[in-house]
């Protein structure tokens, strides 16, 4: 399957809800493994601001390659990120879109400046 490598370098990320971990079967909840690696797998959904657009990217990520401090609103920086054009038919049905892979999401603020006033 064709990969494409998404530059992030002009862009403004950060984080629009908090990782989870990506599920591979929702009935039995057997939870999504790297084919590669053996990882889990999460999702990341981000803010992704560039060129006067902004969008919102689910975002799959080994679970060794997400920083613990992300909570919603943090900026970060995407590395290794990946789109994947993907189609599928299912009860007769054609779906398509674009998956997103990265290596790793990090926080960019500070453990300090990442915690609220009381």
């Amino acid at each position: 399957m064709r990969q494409i490598p998404v530059d992030t370098s002009a862009a403004t990320v950060m984080v629009a809800q908090p990782p989870q971990p990506k599920v591979k079967d929702r009935r039995t909840g057997e939870r999504a493994m790297d084919a590669e690696t053996g990882a889990a797998l999460s999702t990341v959904d981000v803010m992704f601001a560039a060129n006067g657009d902004v969008e919102i990217l689910t975002v799959t990520v080994p679970e060794t390659g997400v920083s613990a401090d992300l909570v919603m609103g943090t900026p970060v920086a995407i590395t290794g990120l990946i789109a994947r054009p993907w189609d599928s038919e299912f009860n007769g049905q054609r779906r398509h879109g674009i998956a997103f892979r990265a290596v790793a999401v990090t926080s960019l603020v500070s453990g300090a400046a990442n915690t609220k006033a009381a």
